[in-house]
């Protein structure tokens, strides 16, 4: 009798185990996908660092509702000034400071979050920096950097006092937050591949996983482009995604203005280009141009991922503006769609913008 009820204590033993294991190992696999808040983290940095302050603004409201507190973003954007320089940090500032504004009027009240730290009292902030920055790296970081910090001291004091000392110092984000922000930012540019790979290794040692940069790929290739969003997968070892589509539509419009209005036209064909690359993701290009010995002919090279992109164009607000402000300055028109005589080739041309 007596061992049966060892035997029972000892199955229920097992058991509860076992179930606690499984219980810890769904709770490890749900943690290694980027919450809400940190996929609005990434997104946020992202945009900041391209400049693109009308999905920024929508994007802030959105990090807002998914938890994230004011100081959480204006740490986040006040640490992106070292990566993509002060007049894209400070536009997404006071972008911020709409939005809060804003959502205050709405009555809308809003977590503030932890206090920002702004003053450092270490008696020697470099090798505070360097201490952070080796915690980071968890490599030996030697004083001065090999490098560029032997031939320019002066950025390398910069780099540790400020960048790892100033900024890093206040714990309203933690590391892992703060590599997302700066995984993200130098996703999104281009020409920055060899800090973009020095960077995610440092956040794959605060414990950010593959499957969270895969992740942050797609964010980033939803949001910016495909060909930024490949910059991460190469550099993770996961397939990338073609810049074009099968159906890929290209065209080329061909234009003449009436003489009195190619000012103004030209003025607002200028804006909608611009916007539509920076807003639409699947524009790839709208490259207006004028024949040089007749500036009244214009010719627009446009480029989508696919039909249903363009289709989504056409009823876009800005392009709509476009339409019917420069109908009466349009004296001929001729739309002509292209097909790619060598696809293969093509695809290698986007490759070169990677």
């Amino acid at each position: 009798m007596g061992n049966r009820k060892f035997l029972k204590w000892a199955l229920f033993l097992v058991l509860t185990i076992n179930i606690t294991k499984m219980d810890a190992q769904e709770k490890k696999a749900v943690n290694t996908s980027l919450s809400a808040q940190e996929q609005s983290l990434v997104i946020i940095s992202a945009l900041t660092a391209t400049g693109n302050l009308a999905p920024l603004k929508a994007e802030l409201n959105k990090g807002l509702d998914s938890g994230l507190s004011e100081n959480e973003i204006k740490e986040a954007l006040v640490q992106l000034y070292a990566y993509c320089g002060f007049p894209r940090s400070l536009n997404a500032i006071n972008t911020f400071m709409t939005v809060a504004k804003e959502r205050k009027e709405n009555g809308i009240i809003d977590k503030t979050g932890k206090e920002i730290v702004v003053e450092n009292g270490a008696k020697d902030k470099y090798e505070l920096g360097r201490k952070v920055l080796e915690e980071l790296t968890r490599t030996a970081q030697s004083k001065p950097a090999p490098g560029f910090g032997e031939f320019a001291p002066r950025i390398d004091t910069f780099l540790k006092e400020h960048l790892f000392a100033d900024i890093f110092v206040s714990d309203v984000l933690n590391y892992q937050q703060r590599e997302l922000v700066t995984v993200a930012a130098l996703a999104s540019m281009p020409g920055v591949e060899g800090q973009l790979q020095s960077h995610i290794n440092i956040g794959k040692n605060t414990g950010i996983t593959d499957k969270q940069l895969e992740q942050l790929a797609e964010l980033i290739h939803t949001n910016i482009s495909t060909m930024q969003a490949n910059t991460v997968r190469k550099i993770i070892g996961e397939p990338l995604i073609p810049a074009t589509k099968p159906d890929l539509m290209v065209r080329i419009s061909e234009i003449e203005i009436l003489p009195e209005y190619l000012k103004d036209y030209n003025t607002i064909l200028k804006e909608e280009a611009s916007v539509s690359v920076k807003l639409e993701p699947g524009v790839i290009a709208i490259f207006p141009m004028y024949q040089k010995e007749s500036p009244t002919q214009i010719r627009i090279i446009e480029m989508y991922a696919d039909k249903a992109t363009y289709q989504s164009h056409l009823k876009t607000p800005h392009f709509q503006h476009y339409k019917t402000t420069t109908l009466k300055m349009v004296k001929s028109l001729k739309l002509i769609d292209m097909e790619s005589l060598d696809k293969e080739t093509m695809l290698e041309i986007f490759k070169k913008f990677n």
